[in-house]
């Protein structure tokens, strides 16, 4: 299943790491990952693919939403079909 992780929110040491470890603790291969910040916003997509046996979408979803209340980004975490829908002009 391929991902797409978009982070949002006030720049501070540690979001990549972060983000990342949960990925990597729950066996999910980062593909590409972009980063910016603006005016002291941090700004990050990820593309990634969990295999069929990693941890289900809506867990996964449920990790990141939850670190980033703890460090004070959003995380939003969607299926690419999804991702793409929505995105598509």
């Amino acid at each position: 299943m391929k991902l797409i992780v978009t982070v949002v929110g006030r720049d501070r040491i540690g979001i990549i790491a972060s983000v990342t470890k949960i990925l990597a603790d729950n066996n999910v291969n980062i593909l590409s990952i972009n980063q910016n910040i603006l005016n002291g916003f941090f700004n990050m997509i990820l593309f990634a693919e969990a295999s069929e046996n990693s941890i289900k979408l809506v867990d996964l979803q449920k990790k990141l939403r939850e670190q980033g209340e703890a460090i004070g980004v959003e995380i939003k975490t969607q299926h690419q079909d999804i991702f793409d829908a929505m995105h598509k002009v």
